[in-house]
């Protein structure tokens, strides 16, 4: 508070203890900030952990905020309230009997710092035994690059970019009746939290299944680690990969599970014991 608004706020409070009718004090002006979610993943009746993030703009990106109250809410009502840390960073937990793909929001509580900003993800609750695909996001979009940047991250215009012909109908048979779907984003510049949100976004623009989106950590070996952390906690009935490069497939197949590599890569990079695919239609055929 400045040292003029202490004056008047004075002012004011004095004219109050006295009788005299006076204006009400200057507000004090809010800050604008952003708010990602990350989607969480659970079993029926068994708590999930949701992590949200608070920022502001800062001349080397963005800068989390602490001490801030959050709200997550569920069907339209508050579940759980938590406080951020000074990494901007929060925590909730939610448990639910309800299967399926559920979205959530978080939003900024009564702050009288922060404007009113919210986040959507999703809550992913799934029966262990139900099949799982993991694909890479990278795999989507078509004439992307290797290593290929994801909608999230180090592309201009995200949103505007085109999926592979057919991968969405391709997918939306995979899942229909069978496989559960996890889609995997890598960021190339570490920033979890607004990948997942723009992967989110991509797929719902172009219509895609709706799935559990894992942003991976930074790392060459961070997604065989994260299969491993996945698998370790119960997730044992991921079956195959489905993705781009050689690494992605790699990361599979060491783990003596179904890799499909599409579209068609050089000679050079298809792992031994991968299947590949030169169009989406070819998928379902090497599953």
């Amino acid at each position: 508070m400045t040292d003029r608004l202490r004056s008047v706020c004075l002012v004011c409070s004095i004219l109050i203890i006295i009788g005299v009718p006076a204006r009400p004090c200057e507000a004090v002006e809010k800050t604008a900030a952003t708010l990602h979610v990350k989607d969480a993943l659970t079993v029926p009746g068994q708590p999930a952990s949701v992590e949200a993030q608070l920022a502001v703009r800062a001349v080397s990106g963005t800068r989390g905020l602490g001490g801030e109250p959050l709200e997550l809410v569920v069907d339209g009502k508050v579940a759980a309230t938590a406080m951020t840390g000074g990494d901007g960073r929060a925590f909730f937990t939610y448990a639910t009997k309800t299967q399926g793909v559920m979205p959530i929001q978080v939003r900024v509580g009564n702050s009288p710092r922060i404007l009113p900003a919210a986040g959507e993800a999703n809550l992913v609750v799934w029966e262990r035994r139900n099949p799982i695909l993991a694909i890479d996001m990278a795999s989507l979009i078509d004439g992307a690059r290797e290593p290929s940047p994801l909608p999230g991250i180090g592309i201009r215009r995200e949103l505007e970019h085109k999926p592979m012909p057919d991968a969405a109908v391709e997918i939306g048979k995979l899942t229909q009746f069978y496989y559960k779907v996890i889609y995997v984003v890598s960021p190339s510049e570490w920033d979890g939290f607004r990948a997942s949100a723009q992967a989110r976004a991509w797929l719902k623009i172009h219509h895609f299944p709706t799935g559990y989106v894992l942003a991976l950590p930074p790392g060459n070996e961070a997604l065989g680690a994260t299969i491993d952390e996945l698998r370790a906690s119960g997730w044992n009935a991921i079956k195959a990969g489905i993705g781009r490069t050689k690494a992605f497939a790699e990361a599979f197949l060491q783990r003596r599970l179904e890799a499909v590599i599409v579209p068609e890569p050089a000679k050079g990079d298809i792992p031994r014991k991968a299947s590949v695919a030169k169009e989406w239609k070819e998928i379902r055929k090497k599953l």
